[in-house]
């Protein structure tokens, strides 16, 4: 053995590094300030429901996210729910990824290229959303930086055979988590093209594909069912392009700078595809159906990661030639200049006004507002969350549009009565809190039920107090003295109709 090889082989490893940086940059705010927002609250009222209400509900809704709220439900009964139990996951995942950016960059194009790659990735704004967010994307991402440095190891023709068979269990488990992750296989299908792997890899890598692709049909095929889901997404439009492209440009920059060659494996040839192939296919996808939202395919700033390291370790050999002893501290400036560069949006990312509402805060005034004897509605019926969230703070008051309970319907939301019972129990009240978006973010009412309690609160209730707050607002109506009602000609909303 030659002491180059012996000092390498002694020479510690480097993913630590990026991984602790990540873990830093998650636990950093993670709570926002104690706020938790809509997305956030599904996942934190379905992992506390048993497994047996669990998948009586995958059976109506969220299917795509069953094996998610199965992972919460076993976290929140250990460790209780709260906002680090409901976001830790993501931090630590990010943390897997960055390790895997930094192996695959320190393999293919040197330490500084790796190290550059894995402290990029967690400074990536749409990364550093996603790190503290109760939700899969940031495991998906976790799953996808393992298929990819197995799909390396393989090539590389390390442990084959072991390397295919976790490489599949890897990607049936990203789709188990939210099927759309499966994009990964044709940008490892890419790869494979550009290094010209052989035909007994290729041949590996389409069993594995293969498996875990009829491993999650059953999934994909039953969230078809459930396709109202992403109804609310809009269509495709060329502003929603400006994103994408310029993320594919950065990329190809940094293709340049690592000058890859053809049929050699490089990060340029992993990373570009692991960036561009699933930005496009959600693309071409959102063509047939509206589905184009980045935290779908987050996973693919994994390859723009590597390819900034690869820019950065390029850098960093040819500063090395002029200026050796100074070479060393590129990646240290440039990461700290990118730090104070983004510090403006880190900041406003673990900040509550990251996020479109705070279902904590709303909750929070109700406790304040309501008095014994209240009622409570909810418009729409999807701002029931709060209640679900925090229920102590709901705790005395009647919800009276409500028929059979979340857990009972096996939904979201529960099941409202009909307009005429819901009119009929408005009307019983003399106070009702109405728990609503702010007026800012707030979308016309539509639902049948939601107009008739508009109706009803417009027409015999007056405003006693107002909060808005973060996106959501609470509002208190009195029952009006019947010599102070408005007239109206609408037999519908008259007492005795």
């Amino acid at each position: 053995m030659t002491p180059h090889i012996s000092v390498l082989r002694r020479r510690p490893p480097v993913w630590p590094v990026p991984v602790l940086w990540t873990l830093v940059l998650g636990l950093w705010g993670l709570s926002r300030q104690h706020s938790v927002w809509r997305d956030e609250a599904a996942t934190w009222q379905v992992a506390r429901r048993s497994v047996a209400d669990i998948w009586h509900m995958l059976g109506q809704v969220d299917v795509v996210h069953g094996l998610y709220y199965l992972l919460m439900h076993g976290l929140f009964a250990c460790f209780g729910a709260g906002t680090t139990a409901l976001r830790l996951p993501s931090v630590l995942a990010v943390a897997v990824a960055a390790a895997c950016v930094t192996v695959i960059g320190q393999r293919l194009a040197g330490v500084w290229a790796g190290l550059a790659g894995g402290l990029a990735l967690g400074l990536l704004p749409a990364v550093q959303f996603y790190l503290q967010e109760g939700r899969p994307y940031a495991l998906v991402a976790a799953g996808a930086g393992i298929s990819t440095l197995l799909l390396v190891t393989a090539i590389e023709g390390r442990g084959r055979a072991t390397c295919w068979t976790a490489y599949g269990a890897t990607v049936l488990v990203c789709a188990l988590l939210n099927w759309l992750s499966l994009l990964t296989l044709p940008a490892h299908l890419a790869t494979l093209v550009w290094v010209r792997a052989g035909r007994g890899t290729c041949a590996r890598w389409a069993t594995a594909a293969a498996a875990a692709v009829l491993g999650a049909l059953p999934l994909i095929l039953f969230s078809r069912r459930q396709s109202d889901q992403v109804s609310w997404i809009p269509p495709l439009t060329w502003h929603m392009m400006i994103g994408p492209a310029v993320l594919l440009v950065i990329g190809g920059l940094g293709v340049l700078l690592d000058r890859p060659r053809s049929g050699r494996l490089s990060v340029a040839a992993v990373g570009m595809p692991l960036l561009a192939v699933p930005q496009i296919g959600l693309v071409c996808l959102s063509l047939i159906q509206p589905l184009f939202l980045d935290r779908y395919v987050l996973f693919s700033m994994l390859g723009l990661a590597l390819l900034i390291g690869a820019a950065l370790g390029a850098a960093e050999r040819a500063l090395r030639r002029r200026f050796p002893r100074g070479a060393a501290w590129l990646v240290p400036v440039a990461v700290t200049l990118a730090v104070v560069a983004l510090l403006p949006q880190s900041l406003a990312k673990r900040s509550p006004a990251s996020r479109v509402d705070d279902v904590l805060a709303v909750s929070a005034d109700v406790r304040r507002l309501k008095e014994t004897g209240d009622a409570v509605l909810f418009v729409p019926a999807a701002r029931r969350d709060a209640a679900l969230v925090s229920p102590d703070d709901f705790a005395g008051l009647r919800d009276i549009a409500l028929e059979r309970s979340p857990v009972a319907s096996g939904t979201l939301k529960g099941v409202e009565a009909s307009p005429g019972r819901i009119r009929t129990a408005m009307l019983a009240q003399r106070r009702i809190l109405l728990v609503t978006d702010e007026a800012d973010v707030a979308r016309p009412v539509s639902a049948e039920r939601d107009k008739v309690k508009t109706a009803v609160l417009k027409k015999y209730f007056t405003v006693v107090a107002d909060e808005q707050v973060r996106g959501r607002r609470v509002t208190v109506y009195e029952r009006l003295e019947p010599a102070r009602r408005p007239a109206d000609g609408n037999p519908a909303l008259r007492p005795d109709a």
